[in-house]
């Protein structure tokens, strides 16, 4: 009867009645396309949690410990206790059942962040072992918690010997001597073996975020880096997506600066520079001051500036008069300093280069 009927009209409206039906049957099939791929979309697409478990560590290889005992172990996380503030959470100072004395850091309650960090520290702290890289004890995931346990590391971070920034700080820097020039070199030998080691690895492990209150020093002052919240693995020469570009101000290179998209070995690099004339200086890199001709200036610039006048008893840190190096000692550590926070990645060097050079200038 339907037939009979549109045999009955016009062609023109023929047409139209079958460009109708084609519009109508056409949005149907894509409006079910669009809800198969929207739930195809949903049912893979993971939560923050699933995202957490799904991440390529393997928790069996790592303690994993009780919120109870680390509640009792750090007096219900106790502001007394807290001795550190790291990237995206409070670090406390605790003691657990064992004995064991450890250093506790609990993550942002922002479940972006707090998931992202656990994810990152787990993916790359939590699978390695170099006695220049702090060592992750264990961690805790409890509900919308995650906490990550490491080796306390007696004397705190190199920034605190550095500079003194609390009365707290000034009152215990009365009660030791300052740093010896041979001690500060063996500080940054550490620092670079333990870059070396995540830059040689089969998928390069990048920090992108060395400074120097994230290296940490032992009894014997040897170093420890520490903090690994941005740290990203790469897919053997290749850089991961996910690696972007971080870091803090006045350690991060010009390219991170100026636009670039992805995060590389060489970006460490250059704030190992920075760090290095951090060490000898004793002046902030992220502090601008004023320079001679009275504008702002940076400390690599400045750094630059003195060491090509080797005007280098004005470049290192007073603290160092009683212990310092000689002018050739300098020249070299200068040296090497410079290569290493050179405006272009291409002209640093690679970190196993820098110990050779570290090895054969300061044994």
């Amino acid at each position: 009867m339907g037939l009979l009927h549109l045999n009955g009209l016009s062609p023109t409206l023929k047409i139209l009645v079958a460009a109708a039906g084609c519009f109508v049957l056409s949005c149907i099939v894509t409006c079910i396309i669009i809800l198969c791929v929207v739930s195809k979309y949903r049912s893979r697409r993971p939560s923050s949690i699933s995202v957490l478990e799904s991440a390529t560590f393997d928790p069996a290889d790592i303690n994993r410990i009780d919120m109870p005992e680390l509640v009792q172990a750090t007096r219900d996380f106790s502001p007394d206790l807290i001795i550190g503030d790291g990237s995206f959470g409070l670090v406390y100072k605790a003691k657990l059942s064992s004995g064991l004395q450890v250093a506790v850091k609990k993550l942002s309650a922002d479940a972006f962040q707090g998931f992202r960090e656990f994810r990152a520290e787990m993916e790359t702290l939590g699978k390695i072992r170099h006695p220049n890289i702090v060592k992750m004890i264990g961690y805790c995931s409890a509900g919308s918690d995650r906490v990550l346990i490491y080796e306390f590391v007696k004397n705190g971070s190199l920034d605190q010997w550095l500079h003194y920034t609390s009365a707290c700080d000034v009152a215990e820097s009365a009660q030791r001597e300052p740093l010896s020039w041979e001690t500060r070199v063996k500080i940054v030998k550490g620092v670079a073996k333990g870059l070396a080691y995540m830059h040689s690895l089969d998928r390069p492990i990048i920090h992108r975020d060395i400074k120097a209150s994230n290296v940490l020093l032992d009894e014997n002052f040897e170093s420890r880096i520490a903090d690994f919240g941005l740290a990203r693995q790469t897919e053997g020469s290749h850089i991961d997506v996910s690696t972007q570009v971080a870091g803090t101000m006045g350690y991060m290179p010009p390219e991170y600066i100026h636009g670039a998209a992805r995060a590389t070995t060489m970006g460490d690099v250059y704030s190992f520079g920075v760090l290095m004339l951090e060490i000898v200086t004793g002046r902030r890199p992220n502090f601008p001051f004023a320079g001679e001709d009275g504008r702002d200036i940076r400390l690599v610039e400045w750094a630059r500036n003195m060491v090509s006048q080797n005007r280098y008893d004005e470049i290192i840190d007073s603290k160092l008069s009683v212990y310092g190096p000689n002018e050739n000692d300098l020249t070299r550590y200068f040296r090497i300093a410079t290569m290493c926070s050179s405006e272009t990645a291409r002209e640093r060097p690679i970190m196993n280069d820098v110990i050779i050079m570290l090895e054969r200038w300061y044994n």
